[in-house]
């Protein structure tokens, strides 16, 4: 049973367990409603029955009723305080352990996949879905359970007593949920569709957040809006659209219910007339049919969420089958030595961006990969951190398959600087201290100064404690790659990657940069990145790529005097700069 709720519900061992636990005092609620009706019975029959007929007495007097009533709303009261921790606290502790659990998901997963993935798409995962399972199984689907369960059981108490009187108490349960039923394929397609809808919104956001700047430069805020408008008016008719169809079911569910209380008095009344029922026992009944109904009446008001249970499941579902990245944790290389032998990749299938490239980059050495764009020189560094696995052949760290180590233990071993650069809204000394945790306030001045980046921050109006803005947003493009890049240095890894890692920089800040960098790569292995040939003038190799292959590979004397791709590509600088 708990390994069928685990996989229905996405819950943890503890998840199902506390889930059970919610149902069962759930269910021990609904039937302690029982409790004022048979204090009521109890009352009418025994101590007020005498005024009505005065050759019956009393058997107990007014001191037991109310000690009776008193135990009654104790009993009351702590079931409904094991209730709410079983099925209130408890879920809200479940739905904690779900975002731990998405969120680590979500670390193991290659990094590539958060290039690929619609940032908006994860954040409404890992929260609004998550918020709004929260809020199904706090409020719908433990009371689901427990109004099932506690109905039959009352149900069976009651027809033992008085058959007729609990037919015209119980007859609209199965109409209703015949009614909800068959409305059960319609409300979910159009649940699917207001989910999509949605979607579109948040991502049409988040892509005017993300590009607010190409916006406003070439005047598409009018275009932008229009669509955004547009997105909004379908989904905000596809919402009426639920929302009236969800209404719609669950106020005919209700209304069907309260013909309940009224086959009740029709019923009781001919019977009473008959003589079949006396009138305490109409009178009980009447009460029964006035609060029984209320737990369904809750479940009712909840129906949207419980058909949208599914939907939610379902991309929690999606989210734990991506494939993970797995490997040792122990591992420590022979060298630092990256050798590339016979690799193939794609993105997509049949579509190759590397093509049985091979090259070393060996440890002490700057190795260089140049070529004209889109020919797979960024690639083909994310790949030598494991950012992807490769389709075929093989990437070498200290002789090992960087396949078979995990990539938080291999990443260990990286320094990384790209050319987009992710600052956080903290201070600059914080920004720094990422590539160290426990580094100390010396040792971030320190690579602050060999990164030329301690001179601006002096002048910002609190030093380094200066809160930069959401991705460095006071800062320039320039000053946000060198505290990129002195991150880098505080690292201080064996491997150091550099993708156009001096590409906003000016010529000045860039040789000063290039002499901090010299004494960073001492006896480490450098893969470079660069477009303009004076950043790698001094690289030890130079691996150039053409269509995914590798074309030519050597010093720059030795590909200078090939007279090939790389002495083109110089030649056409050197006239650029003339």
């Amino acid at each position: 049973m708990l390994n069928i709720l685990k996989k229905r519900f996405v819950l943890t061992d503890k998840g199902a367990k506390d889930f059970c636990k919610g149902v069962l005092y759930t269910t021990a609620l609904d039937i302690s409603l029982m409790f004022p009706a048979i204090f009521l019975y109890l009352f009418f029959k025994d101590y007020l029955r005498p005024i009505i007929d005065p050759l019956v007495k009393t058997e107990n007097g007014l001191w037991f009723y109310i000690i009776l009533g008193l135990l009654f709303m104790s009993i009351m009261w702590v079931i409904a305080r094991f209730q709410y921790r079983n099925t209130y606290t408890k879920v809200y502790d479940e739905s904690a352990n779900r975002r731990i659990s998405l969120a680590e998901k979500l670390r193991k997963l290659p990094l590539a996949f958060f290039g690929e993935k619609n940032l908006s798409d994860l954040t409404s995962t890992i929260m609004e879905d998550s918020t709004e399972l929260e809020h199904t199984f706090s409020h719908a689907v433990p009371q689901l359970f427990a109004s099932i369960i506690s109905l039959i059981l009352i149900g069976i108490g009651m027809f033992t007593y008085n058959w007729q009187m609990s037919l015209a108490v119980f007859w609209v349960l199965p109409v209703s949920l015949l009614v909800i039923l068959m409305a059960k394929k319609l409300l979910h397609k159009d649940n699917k569709i207001f989910y999509l809808k949605k979607r579109e919104v948040t991502e049409k956001i988040q892509e005017g957040l993300d590009n607010i700047q190409e916006i406003k430069a070439y005047n598409q805020e009018g275009k932008y809006l229009n669509q955004l408008d547009t997105t909004l008016n379908v989904f905000e008719k596809q919402h009426i659209k639920s929302e009236l169809l969800a209404g719609c079911i669950v106020n005919t569910t209700q209304s069907l219910l309260k013909l309940g209380l009224a086959s009740v008095i029709i019923v009781g009344a001919n019977l009473f007339s008959r003589g079949s029922i006396d009138l305490f026992m109409y009178l009980i009944f009447l009460m029964i049919a006035s609060s029984i109904y209320n737990p369904i009446n809750e479940v009712f008001n909840n129906l949207a969420a419980l058909f949208f249970l599914d939907i939610r499941i379902n991309r929690m579902d999606e989210m734990e089958a991506l494939p993970v990245q797995h490997g040792i944790h122990d591992f420590k290389p022979q060298n630092y030595n990256i050798v590339f032998e016979n690799v193939n990749f794609s993105y997509e299938t049949g579509s190759n961006v590397l093509q049985n490239v091979s090259f070393t980059a060996k440890q002490g050495e700057v190795t260089a990969l140049v070529g004209p764009s889109g020919c797979g020189k960024s690639t083909s560094a994310k790949l030598a951190a494991r950012f992807w696995d490769v389709n075929s052949g093989r990437i070498l760290l200290g002789n090992k398959d960087i396949k078979e180590i995990e990539p938080e233990t291999l990443l260990k071993n990286y320094s990384v600087v790209f050319q987009d650069v992710v600052l956080f809204n903290t201070s600059v000394m914080d920004n720094i201290r990422v590539g160290k945790r426990n580094a100390t306030d010396e040792e971030v001045i320190r690579v602050a100064k060999l990164a030329q980046c301690d001179d601006f921050i002096r002048k910002m109006p609190n030093g380094y404690s200066t809160i930069i803005g959401e991705n460095g947003e006071t800062l320039s493009g320039g000053e946000r790659q060198r505290i990129s890049i002195a991150r880098a240095l505080l690292k201080d890894a064996q491997i150091v990657l550099l993708d156009e890692a001096t590409a906003s920089l000016d010529v000045e800040n860039e040789t000063k940069i290039q002499a901090a960098i010299s004494e960073l790569v001492k006896n480490k292995t450098v893969i470079i990145i660069a477009h303009r040939m004076r950043t790698i003038a001094n690289a030890d190799k130079i691996v150039v790529l053409e269509n995914g292959e590798v074309v030519e590979c050597g010093n720059t004397e030795e590909l200078k005097k090939q007279n090939g791709i790389f002495s083109k590509m110089v030649e056409r600088q050197m006239m650029s700069l003339n």
